[in-house]
């Protein structure tokens, strides 16, 4: 296992608590300390750890996409030799899964592309991997599929990059559910009424056609901060939507849901829309309407909070 973060460091022990030996690798001397104390072995290194493992053998990728990928591909790849096989089950394009796939295989080394669910809660529910790749290397390193992934958790979904691109809609799912439950919630937020935001997510857990494990989360978040006073609403992405979008683009696919929910977290992250100020302005040349200043806008701000809290 290379990469012993959240998500690289559960998955070490979900390993070794369904029979399977771990070799650990981290820059961060930290994290593969904590991972021998959690029963694995540690290397030093990519060689070490890669001169620790018997043939066929089998590295695990739970690194950031981009650079650090690419580099720990390419390292390992003059590493490692015919019939290995490199699982990276990072967020990685699946474009570049299909390059690195082509580029090991020239040499015999296998590469799987990896889709993996299940975030922080993995550990103990399991995660639901997406696997593409060639059959003989997925048979190989199966084993440990099903010991990461729950009872009907795990497929081989198709040829290299099938499994990032899976992932990759899957995320862009994703995007539009999050955005829905929370404009849903901020209307019920600002609404006349004095909702308990809590009591209705729970409440929805429980034979509503809108229940998931997404409304049991924010249940626990409104159980720790009933009026998300402590979280900030700037919302990053990790570029999975944007990738989503250029392939509806590229396959002529209307996906208007997903397109917003990405841009409502672009919107997220602004102070002050210049856009906005746009259409103010303009709204005042043509119509003479108000604009409101910085002082006003903060007034207004102050005046809605009075009567909506």
């Amino acid at each position: 296992m290379v990469g012993l973060g959240r998500m690289g460091g559960n998955m070490t022990v979900r390993l070794q608590q369904h029979g399977h030996q771990v070799v650990a690798y981290d820059p961060s001397a930290d994290a593969v300390d904590a991972a021998v104390t959690a029963g694995a072995e540690g290397a030093t290194s990519l060689a070490d750890m890669c001169a620790k493992l018997a043939s066929p053998k089998v590295v695990w990728l739970m690194v950031p996409a981009g650079d650090i990928t690419e580099s720990t591909v390419r390292e390992l790849g003059g590493i490692l030799g015919h019939g290995d096989v490199i699982v990276d089950g990072g967020n990685s394009n699946w474009h570049d899964s299909q390059r690195r796939a082509e580029q090991l295989g020239a040499d015999g080394i296998n590469f799987l592309d990896c889709g993996t669910s299940g975030g922080v809660w993995g550990l103990a529910n399991g995660y639901c991997l997406m696997v593409g790749g060639e059959p003989d290397a997925v048979a190989l390193a199966e084993p440990a599929f099903r010991a990461l992934a729950p009872d009907d958790g795990y497929a081989h979904v198709g040829p290299s990059g099938a499994g990032h691109f899976v992932k990759m809609v899957h995320n862009g799912i994703e995007y539009g559910l999050l955005a829905a439950y929370g404009e849903g919630f901020e209307i019920m937020e600002r609404s006349p009424f004095d909702l308990d935001l809590q009591e209705i997510a729970g409440i929805w857990r429980y034979g509503s056609v809108v229940r998931s494990w997404l409304l049991e989360l924010l249940h626990d978040a409104f159980a720790n901060d009933p009026g998300l006073a402590d979280i900030r609403g700037y919302v990053d992405d990790s570029g999975e939507g944007r990738w989503t979008l250029e392939a509806a683009i590229s396959e002529n696919v209307p996906a208007p849901i997903t397109a917003l929910a990405l841009f409502s977290r672009f919107a997220s992250r602004q102070d002050e829309s210049f856009s906005a100020k746009v259409i103010a302005a303009l709204r005042n040349e043509f119509g003479g309407h108000a604009v409101k200043t910085e002082e006003s806008a903060e007034e207004s701000g102050k005046e809605h909070a009075k009567e909506h809290g």
